[in-house]
């Protein structure tokens, strides 16, 4: 870790955090220019965009925001996907923001498509990266795509169902990881990432959100990460506001690598970044 990541990593934010219980916590907020916020997602933290963050501040205001139930985030109680973006939406009202840009990690890409479709005058721009978009296997005509994406319902449905087996191997994955609190799974939030799962990956309408909108959108993704349905990126990849930038190998986390070529995306850079580890 270079000493900037690791000075931004560690830094908290440099302007007041509202203090209403009724709002997520900022966990970021420094840098000054256009409005950059950063959104994790499932069973993550801020930590997420330790090597991303600190690309931006030079030329960006980034704040980056923990979802509900997640982090230093207050508890909520369905965890459906309205909930999150309501809280989401008093966040961002509290913080006073006109416009602003997102990038959304993963779930955090999902969420923030709805509050787009909720908020259409608010964000100028969404750069989802490595977005576990699903489809619904009974709408996939190609068999193998099919059976794709029935794996990925059936694994979802095994992780909610099996506390035990997911809490133990979550945190052996976790202690591997190069990015600590980029994975966070433990008894005491296994109800959020339970129901935020089944509300907002299973049951997700980010397809038809992602439609309604006109909202320039950016989606990044890595060739490798196994969380990444294809069939599911082709095909919102032929709305017309959207613009697909594949990733060649990498996973699901945003690692150094990773973080120049979304630098590069926001920015409007060609992406030249060998994505081979």
């Amino acid at each position: 870790m270079s000493t900037a990541e690791l000075a931004h990593s560690e830094a908290i934010a440099k302007r007041p955090k509202a203090a209403s219980p009724r709002v997520l916590h900022v966990a970021e907020d420094a840098g000054e220019g256009p409005v950059v916020l950063l959104i994790h997602g499932i069973a993550s933290t801020a930590a997420t965009f330790m090597h991303l963050s600190h690309l931006l501040t030079p030329h960006h205001r980034v704040i980056s925001i923990e979802l509900l139930g997640f982090g230093e985030s207050p508890d909520g109680t369905t965890y459906s996907i309205e909930e999150h973006v309501d809280w989401l939406e008093r966040t961002i009202r509290s913080l006073r923001l006109k416009t602003f840009t997102v990038i959304g990690h993963s779930m955090g890409g999902l969420l923030m498509a709805r509050y787009a479709r909720r908020n259409p005058n608010r964000v100028e721009r969404l750069i989802m990266v490595n977005p576990p978009i699903f489809l619904d296997p009974e709408d996939i005509g190609d068999r193998t795509e099919r059976l794709a994406a029935n794996a990925y319902l059936r694994s979802y449905q095994f992780l909610r169902a099996n506390k035990d087996f997911t809490l133990r191997n979550f945190k052996v994955v976790a202690r591997l990881l190069p990015i600590k609190g980029a994975l966070v799974v433990a008894d005491h939030d296994w109800e959020p990432f339970k129901r935020t799962m089944r509300h907002c990956i299973e049951e997700q309408t980010t397809v038809s959100d992602v439609g309604s909108i006109d909202t320039p959108i950016d989606i990044v993704y890595c060739s490798t990460d196994y969380l990444v349905l294809n069939s599911a990126i082709r095909l919102i990849g032929r709305f017309r506001h959207v613009t697909l930038h594949r990733l060649r190998g990498g996973d699901h986390l945003i690692n150094a690598r990773v973080a120049r070529s979304i630098r590069n995306v926001l920015t409007h850079r060609a992406i030249t970044v060998s994505m081979v580890e």
